[in-house]
């Protein structure tokens, strides 16, 4: 039982630490953590917070990490519990949509994006790249299926689409902080109806 109690602490300390770590790199972003400035946020000494992580390398991989599974707990499963195909698709970004609502004011996913993609090399870099790429691939499979099922064309460019689909995305979260989270949801909407649609077979195409 001390053992376990011990065990519970430490994870709770942990989940803490991330906590007050999220909440800073929401306003300054990655860049801005340090084991200090989280130590400071989360009530700790350096110590407390350096024997949980090690670096302050790891505390942002360890923070990516946790942000990225909580994006796809959000935007992911939903749309997995709707059919597949444009339904699926479109769930996906219904939801990525009411992520970008509740983030208006500081995505670490996308500002992470912004930070680490002009760098050449380096462990949180790749760790962006890898963690952007396999959501693309999620994209890519969404629209795969919306292929099979018939409802977008046999030739649709599956990387095209998700490209052109997380544009789309950008533009929301940059108008929401400037325009209004609203008028940007608005604006999204009718953009990615007029997207699909560019996309549906013809007629031709569905009797065959």
């Amino acid at each position: 039982m001390v053992g376990g109690s011990i065990t519970e602490k430490g994870v709770a300390t942990r989940e803490l630490i991330l906590a007050r770590a999220y909440e800073l790199a929401r306003e300054g972003g990655l860049e801005s953590l340090s084991i200090g400035t989280v130590a400071i946020s989360a009530r700790m000494s350096k110590s407390g917070v350096f024997a949980h992580f090690g670096s302050r390398e790891q505390l942002q991989l360890t923070l990516l990490d946790a942000v990225g599974a909580r994006f796809l707990e959000f935007v992911k499963a939903p749309a997995l519990r709707e059919p597949r195909g444009l339904p699926r698709l479109r769930k996906l970004v219904e939801r990525w949509c009411e992520w970008s609502r509740a983030h208006r004011n500081g995505c670490v996913l996308l500002s992470a994006a912004v930070e680490y993609d002009g760098r050449r090399d380096g462990a949180l870099r790749e760790h962006v790249l890898r963690q952007q790429a396999g959501w693309r691939d999620e994209l890519r499979r969404a629209i795969g299926l919306a292929i099979d099922e018939g409802h977008l064309r046999n030739h649709t460019d599956t990387t095209q689409l998700a490209f052109e689909i997380y544009s789309l995305m950008l533009g929301l979260h940059h108008d929401a902080g400037l325009f209004g989270y609203e008028e940007a949801r608005h604006r999204t909407e009718v953009a990615f109806e007029r997207l699909l649609a560019s996309y549906r077979p013809s007629a031709a195409e569905v009797c065959q």
